[in-house]
């Protein structure tokens, strides 16, 4: 690196000797053109290599030009009073012209170096979005700045947690105490000799950490605008957490009085028909016997309703949690509509089914019982939802390694706004709810055995004329 500059000054004596021969030697040209020459090429050296080398090459331009171009030629004396005016010229506009370009070159660097510098920022602040979550963030931050701002280490430190969040194992100067300091005196510390540099974190006058980096040393600029990208982007992700928190403790409560309604409308109905038909048992011991079997088969009835709704609610609990163990093989999906279609016959009732099975179907990897019961969920949907007598179809078809089953009624249809949350639980349509009886887990439990089996269940609804609620399943 220290021979560069002995080299430039080099070439700039070579530069001159070169003018200095063909203009003396060769060419035989007037003055004017050799100190606009000698001009040029003290531009050219002050754009390219700086102040310095341009002022040296004026010196030795200025004494070439007095020796070999004014009279009395090959001496270092003048003559003529006028060509002292002309050589003093020359020499303050090479010098000028010189620190002319240097500045224009060291504010053109500057303006590369400011434009660099936003184009690293803005990077930078893309990369602060990239996480929500506040632990994530501190502990991701200081390899961002590494990798952004090219300096060799940092370190962050926040006032609520004992931890320092470091771009590596090694501290590299970024001592606790003092990223400590720097946040209690809200005032930046910087140390030119071992390229260390602290700052606080500050929102307004209030300070959320402190930074420190090592290896580099950044512009003022540049680290006022890191630091309050930072500041903001904790803030921000802290400010999420907190929302999402009270977006769960808000969605919590609301799941706790929509059980507690299903509970309170559901639940109630058979524990009060079982309680009424007992109470009549012990109030009434004169009841001749088919009116004590009629009260019998009324508690025997809703005692299994009773014990369906809590049977979904404890299968739903154990579908959110995954644990529920599939035993997947190889059937055709009409063994699972017939087994459902049996099942089903109670609540069908007086409904024509009709089923369109093509006998090409591709069988699927299912748990047969499972697939079975969420078709006998979409079969008593069906059968609750339309008027008796009112036909109902099942179909399916194969369509890119997908087998795609459908079962359509003649309902009411579904509004459009109600389309999205039929599948959720607890869920019942607003003008059903009060009407048929049901938890609103039914349509749930089916949509989580579908994805658990990885397919897809959905619906599409026509208001008047129906619904078709389908879902697909890979191919075996």
């Amino acid at each position: 690196m220290a021979a560069k500059p002995v080299l430039r000054y080099l070439a700039v004596a070579a530069i001159v000797f070169i003018v200095v021969y063909g203009y003396h030697v060769v060419l035989r040209v007037n003055p004017t053109t050799v100190a606009l020459t000698f001009l040029l090429g003290v531009l050219v050296v002050s754009a390219a290599w700086g102040l310095r080398p341009a002022v040296f090459m004026a010196i030795v331009a200025t004494l070439a030009f007095n020796y070999y171009f004014l009279p009395p030629y090959l001496t270092l004396t003048i003559a003529d009073p006028q060509n002292w005016v002309a050589l003093f010229a020359f020499l303050v506009t090479a010098v000028t012209a010189s620190e002319l370009s240097e500045r224009a070159r060291r504010e053109a660097n500057n303006a590369n170096e400011r434009r660099h510098d936003v184009e690293r920022l803005y990077a930078f602040s893309q990369q602060l979005l990239s996480s929500d979550n506040v632990v994530e963030l501190l502990n991701f931050l200081p390899r961002y700045i590494v990798e952004s701002f090219g300096v060799k280490a940092a370190a962050l430190s926040v006032p609520n947690r004992t931890d320092v969040y470091r771009s590596g194992p090694a501290t590299d100067g970024l001592e606790l105490h003092d990223l400590q300091l720097v946040s209690l005196r809200g005032e930046p510390k910087i140390d030119p000799q071992n390229r260390l540099m602290f700052m606080p974190l500050k929102m307004g006058v209030r300070v959320v950490g402190s930074l420190g980096v090592s290896g580099a040393l950044l512009s003022r600029e540049t680290l006022d605008a890191m630091s309050s990208l930072i500041a903001i982007a904790i803030e921000r992700a802290g400010a999420v957490e907190k929302l999402g928190r009270a977006e769960a403790a808000r969605e919590s409560e609301e799941l706790r009085s929509v059980l507690l309604d299903s509970v309170t409308h559901e639940f109630r109905t058979p524990l009060t028909a079982v309680k009424a038909s007992v109470t009549s048992l012990l109030g009434s011991p004169n009841l001749d016997n088919a009116q004590r079997q009629e009260l019998l088969t009324v508690i025997n009835e809703e005692s299994d309703r009773l014990n369906r709704l809590v049977g979904e609610a404890a299968e739903m609990a154990q579908l959110d949690a995954h644990k529920v163990e599939l035993q997947l093989e190889p059937h055709p999906i009409r063994d699972a509509v017939e087994r459902a279609l049996e099942e089903s016959k109670p609540i069908l009732g007086r409904h024509p089914v009709e089923v369109r099975l093509p006998e090409d179907l591709p069988p699927v990897r299912i748990d047969l019982e499972r697939i079975k019961e969420v078709l006998v969920q979409l079969l008593e949907n069906a059968a609750k939802y339309s008027s008796p007598e009112s036909p109902i179809h099942v179909t399916a078809e194969a369509k890119n390694r997908m087998l795609s089953t459908s079962v359509a009624d003649r309902g009411p249809g579904i509004d459009d706004f109600e389309l999205s949350l039929v599948f959720d639980k607890f869920y019942r349509g607003r003008n059903q709810r009060f009407q048929i009886q049901g938890t609103g887990m039914g349509l749930a439990i089916a949509k989580a055995i579908v994805e658990a089996h990885g397919g897809r269940i959905g619906v599409t609804s026509q208001p008047g004329n129906g619904s078709v609620f389908y879902f697909t399943l890979p191919v075996a």
